[in-house]
């Protein structure tokens, strides 16, 4: 049996750079990463950081690849009690220019067959992605309604 992966793509009206900067400065991303501050401007060894808005850390990742503003690959490998002894999965971001917009690819894969991680991305990367691509377009990301990991980060559920 293979290991699960997933894959999504979505087009963006914005440059490649944009989305960059979008996908790797914390003053941007918790305007549409429902609060969370996420860090990953460094080069290959940096670490990649998340902070939830209750200011709790989520991830302390590794990037293992950085070509601004064409690909971001780092681990995940989630800092909440549920979802500890799972090893770091990998997560891709693929940025090509394409008709004055940004193809946009992520891909996270490497993980175990019973992931308890995989279940939980594959619902919260459409909500993320499709907010970032809100936010590009419109200047403002979705609301937060959907995500339960902004409840479990406030009651004090990351480690």
């Amino acid at each position: 049996m293979s290991k699960p992966s997933f894959v999504y793509v979505t087009y963006i009206a914005a440059a490649p750079e944009k989305v960059w900067q979008a996908l790797t400065k914390a003053d941007l991303t918790e305007q549409y990463w429902f609060g969370y501050r996420v860090t990953a401007d460094g080069k290959a060894g940096d670490r990649m950081t998340a902070f939830s808005p209750a200011g709790q850390q989520a991830h302390d990742d590794p990037i293992i690849e950085s070509d601004p503003p064409h690909r971001l690959v780092y681990a995940w490998q989630p800092l909440f009690k549920d979802m500890q002894g799972e090893r770091p999965s990998r997560v891709t971001f693929e940025l090509e220019a394409f008709k004055g917009q940004t193809r946009l690819t992520v891909v996270h894969d490497g993980f175990d067959e019973g992931s308890k991680i995989f279940g939980k991305i594959s619902n919260g990367w459409p909500a993320v992605l499709s907010s970032l691509k809100s936010f590009l377009e419109t200047g403002r990301g979705l609301p937060s309604s959907w995500n339960e990991v902004v409840a479990r980060c406030a009651a004090g559920e990351a480690s």
